[in-house]
């Protein structure tokens, strides 16, 4: 494992001005995985402080068994915020929310369902539809329309990764500027990394298990507390080429990693460090909210490993604590969605670290993507007649298509006439220039667009970077800890005062990350199905998800709780239990789970809203009324 001195020396790096973050917002390798004892610092201190609080300040001495005794929103906020007074040191996100996100408030309905990093507002999405309504509304002609994504979409390329990374491909002005930005919002370096477009997460992972050598270099070590699809994906690649998967397994009930089983896994049976394999961390589980050592790559690097980073569940700011500059792990992945809350798709990013590509074999692989810029098709010149501005604007666009077929193909920045905007850009430009400078003359203004060149406002990154680390993560923070504590209060009205929720993963923690795995149990102690509890939730406008959490470890005191919560009645498979079979023939258990993510923009209201539906349960008819109610909107059954 890491000496104290690496650990020192890493917490100097930050101090030090390499990443603009201190080391105290990196999770540490715990005292029990560190030979040598030590006081507890400051550090350590602040957190246990900040745990006892919460768990000792927020309704003490308190359980709520009735869903009509909850405190009301008001009363529950006027308390976090005696609880957590920093809290309106972040209120800058409320007025961003009120302002560029409004819908989230305006629609009432609350989405906890994915985490990730947004590019653009909805005010920029509502601008986008206004301008596509003006021009269906004026003499224009109208220009086929291939995607009715807002602001671009994506075209597949034909060809192999390495090839890409060594020779380069031809890019359009639209995807440079976006690489640019996301580059520069990530601290990373073009110095050092290569970045390709994918058509999203499950597509990066394919592209790196299709590139890399497993028939010599065999062995993938994955640490992932759950099931996921890109991971999933990678690994029947990785066997299918020859290499062998291992995974990480998690203690119960906290889930924490098994640090011994780990080390040996990455140290190996033998001295040679030589074509270990391919080491995927990610930093945070995106449905438990654990995060993990990140001194682990510093290990695996030490041992021969390549390191690939899953970065996709990181919070907007997070990358900023991360120190790219220290761990430099081979491979980085992470995704861009393209609105919050609303059309939550986008693209994956996969960087590749230049010194790795030699390693990467030459492989025919899909996934690797072209961003198509929609504004295009709204370029025509001023003075152009009808059947002028259709023909050349479908000509145009049959170009563009046909130029994005492969990495060979020219892929070029089109333009309808030379320095000529049309009016309606012009229009929604001066709206925009006389909105910043009137309504709000600090926000970042619009750059003209000068010779058919490309500016991307990418509103959200631009906030996201002006509301910084602390105030993003110091508010997460509070929002689900106070959630977690407040699940903990709802048991059942009987005598053995059944918990109504049962938190799988980190509870109360100062660096707990901001996802939540739980499961919502009735009076007598049965699981109701997480389907069931995500299909009701959404009936009450809350977008929750669930997953399958895997490669659990139980110690010897856990037996039979074992037995209850991965075992089957009479040898079968039980409710909320999953099985999957191994290659060998055997079966894995896992356990279904409710998730739920706090975005950056998700306020008290939002958590409120949550804890006060799933305390709904704790009225034992309450699934049989939802039943009820639906068959009578006209419904036959409720769909489980």
């Amino acid at each position: 494992m890491a000496t104290l001195g690496q650990k020192h020396e890493a917490s100097l790096v930050y101090s030090q001005g390499c990443c603009p973050t201190t080391f105290f917002s990196i999770p540490t390798i715990s005292q029990s995985q560190i030979t040598v004892s030590k006081p507890r610092s400051s550090t350590s201190e602040c957190r246990h402080n900040f745990a006892a609080t919460t768990a000792s300040s927020i309704f003490p001495n308190t359980q709520f068994t009735n869903h009509e005794s909850l405190p009301s929103l008001q009363e529950s906020f006027t308390e976090f915020v005696r609880v957590y007074p920093q809290y309106s040191e972040t209120e800058q996100v409320d007025l961003v929310r009120a302002e560029e996100y409004y819908h989230l408030s305006v629609s009432k309905y609350t989405c906890l369902d994915y985490i990730g990093i947004g590019l653009f507002s909805y005010y920029q999405l509502q601008r986008h539809d206004t301008l596509k309504t003006q021009i269906a509304s004026s003499s224009i002609p109208q220009v086929p329309q291939y995607s009715e994504a807002p602001f671009f979409s994506i075209s597949y390329k034909t060809g192999n990764l390495k090839t890409l990374l060594l020779h380069g491909g031809q890019e359009s002005e639209f995807e440079t500027t976006m690489r640019k930005k996301i580059m520069g919002f990530l601290n990373i370096s073009d110095n050092d990394y290569f970045m390709v477009f994918t058509a999203n997460r499950t597509a990066a992972f394919k592209l790196v298990a299709e590139s890399y050598p497993f028939q010599s270099n065999r062995k993938l070590l994955t640490v992932y507390d759950y099931e996921s699809e890109a991971v999933e994906t990678m690994i029947s690649c990785s066997e299918r080429r020859g290499g062998r998967a291992l995974s990480a397994e998690f203690s119960w009930p906290r889930l924490r990693i098994q640090s011994t089983k780990l080390r040996k896994m990455i140290e190996g049976k033998t001295k040679c460090k030589k074509k270990r394999g391919l080491f995927v961390f990610p930093l945070h589980s995106r449905v438990t909210g654990a995060r993990y050592p990140y001194l682990w790559m510093s290990v695996a690097q030490e041992n021969g490993w390549h390191v690939l980073i899953d970065a996709c569940a990181l919070s907007p700011k997070d990358t900023d604590s991360f120190g790219l500059c220290v761990f430099r792990p081979d491979f980085l992945i992470c995704s861009f969605y393209k609105v919050f809350g609303e059309n939550p798709s986008g693209f994956g990013c996969l960087f590749v670290k230049k010194s790795a590509i030699s390693v990467l074999q030459a492989s025919s692989c899909g996934g690797i993507v072209n961003l198509i810029p929609e504004r295009r098709l709204f370029q025509v010149p001023e003075d152009s007649s009808g059947t002028q501005v259709d023909q050349k604007a479908t000509s145009i666009l049959q170009q563009e298509l046909e130029s994005l077929t492969s990495f060979s193909g020219r892929i070029e920045s089109k333009k309808v006439e030379e320095g000529v905007l049309s009016k309606l850009q012009i229009t929604e430009r001066d709206e925009v220039k006389k909105r910043n400078t009137v309504e709000n003359p600090e926000r970042r203004k619009v750059p003209d667009d000068k010779n058919g060149s490309f500016d991307i406002e990418c509103r959200c990154l631009d906030q996201v970077d002006s509301l910084g680390l602390t105030v993003i993560n110091n508010r997460g923070r509070y929002l689900v800890n106070w959630l977690v504590n407040s699940l903990l209060k709802l048991k059942h009205p009987n005598t053995e005062g059944v918990p109504l929720v049962k938190i799988y993963g980190p509870k109360i923690r100062f660096d707990r990350g901001p996802a939540l795995a739980f499961n919502v149990f009735d009076w007598k102690g049965s699981k109701v199905e997480p389907v069931l509890v995500q299909k009701l939730a959404d009936r009450n406008n809350i977008s929750l998800s669930y997953g399958f959490l895997h490669h659990l470890c139980f110690a010897d005191k856990y037996v039979q709780e074992k037995g209850r919560v991965l075992q089957t009645k009479e040898g079968g498979v039980g409710k909320g239990v999953k099985m999957e079979k191994k290659k060998d023939g055997s079966q894995k258990l896992g356990i279904t789970v409710v998730t739920a993510a706090i975005g950056f923009l998700a306020n008290f209201e939002d958590i409120y809203k949550l804890w006060a539906f799933l305390a709904r349960f704790l009225d034992a008819d309450f699934v049989e009324k939802e039943r009820w109610r639906y068959t009578t909107l006209n419904q036959k059954t409720i769909e489980i």
